[in-house]
């Protein structure tokens, strides 16, 4: 949930002819010089908008709650009911009797890394970005200098809850798990791409974000960096450098142009992390092996040590031509040149593909597919797969 400035890291959108439901956004800047209450109540009269599939407009939805109604929620803020630490603030559990909902309710430390200005994005974002693979905003509070966000309580935790320091009772992520959750994550940032208008940048993919509900369905959470996307013959948008170490990809570390394909880098990590059960950035590995990405790239040119970069907790029990193709799809994903990298909608054709395969350890192999990326069933797939699986 936290983040840090990324900069001093080391080392053209797809269109569709499909008809879809359009997120239109105003570029507008948030005025500053106003209360965050005033902002979003002139944002949710004028400013943003959203162009329903029948037509018509929808004001901001989130519901508004008095700092007192969100105390009584989390039980004062009491320990019990802490469920973790971010760039933002705090996360509790809560309870909402009016709407007998059970909620998690991220409270801004005023001290911390993130402000009035991510608040509000995070607000108006996901007031407006509706999909099952995000996280729900049920509503925010901006009494006086207190700001806090209500969310759908997610009841798995995050995706690095159950990849890393697994407390008791915890069950390891099977392959099929893993899949499942890497293809959702990818459904996410895909609507973030090609539904939104203008595209959003999500800017801050990495485990820590991707929350688990029952039967660990994913959802991206925490879109206080979140950037329109560049639009017309603009092929990049300038800004500040900010993300978390190990997931920017490098011409945005280096530069601060960012692009689409600057997210697609981080779902690389991220896909690297849920197949090798190894960090981003693990300073307690190794000199040379800190690094995911850096370890990654000499292993991705032999084949005879993909094996080598499967998780051990995982025990062999995984099908090695979804294993050699899960690595494929990461290696296109976090190249250097971002010209090179997939569109977010062919990772998507290709990680479904995989989720779809189920691997039986029973069995010891995956059951025999009618088809493969290499003989798609459709043209369009045949376009998106045939070149880089």
């Amino acid at each position: 949930m936290g983040w840090i400035p990324c900069s001093g890291i080391s080392r053209a959108n797809s269109t569709t002819k499909n008809k879809k439901k359009v997120i239109i956004i105003n570029h507008n800047s948030v005025d500053q010089t106003k209360p965050t209450s005033e902002k979003l109540r002139s944002h949710s009269r004028t400013s943003v908008k959203a162009a329903p599939k029948h037509g018509g407009s929808d004001n901001i939805t989130a519901q508004t709650f008095t700092f007192s109604e969100l105390v009584t929620a989390a039980k004062n803020f009491r320990a019990e009911c802490f469920l973790g630490e971010g760039g933002f603030g705090r996360v509790y559990k809560g309870y909402l009797e009016s709407t007998n909902q059970v909620v998690a309710i991220k409270q801004l430390n005023r001290n911390g890394l993130q402000g009035n200005r991510e608040f509000l994005v995070e607000v108006l974002m996901l007031s407006l970005l509706h999909h099952p693979n995000l996280v729900n905003l049920i509503g925010y509070c901006a009494d006086g200098d207190q700001r806090l966000l209500v969310y759908e309580y997610m009841p798995l935790g995050s995706l690095e809850d159950h990849l890393y320091e697994i407390s008791p009772g915890v069950k390891t992520l099977d392959w099929n798990t893993r899949m499942k959750i890497a293809a959702g994550a990818a459904k996410g940032l895909e609507y973030l791409h090609d539904k939104a208008n203008p595209p959003v940048i999500y800017r801050d993919l990495k485990c820590s974000n991707i929350l688990l509900g029952q039967g660990y369905h994913p959802k991206l959470s925490d879109f206080g960096l979140a950037k329109l996307g560049p639009v017309g013959d603009n092929t990049h948008v300038s800004t500040r450098v900010m993300g978390t170490y190990g997931y920017c990809a490098p011409e945005y570390a280096m530069t601060g142009q960012l692009t689409l394909k600057s997210d697609v880098y981080s779902l690389g990590v991220v896909l690297l992390e849920i197949i090798t059960g190894r960090r981003a950035i693990d300073n307690s590995k190794a000199t040379g092996e800190q690094n995911l990405v850096a370890w990654a790239r000499p292993l991705f040119k032999d084949r005879k040590k993909f094996k080598l970069m499967a998780d051990p907790m995982l025990q062999g029990q995984y099908p090695p031509r979804g294993l050699y193709q899960a690595l494929a799809i990461a290696a296109m994903c976090v190249q250097e040149q971002p010209n090179l990298r997939p569109v977010i909608a062919d990772v998507v054709t290709a990680l479904s593909y995989l989720a779809s395969q189920k691997y039986d350890p029973e069995v010891q192999t995956a059951q025999s597919p009618r088809w493969t990326p290499g003989t798609p069933r459709t043209k369009r797939e045949a376009k998106r797969s045939s070149s880089w699986i």
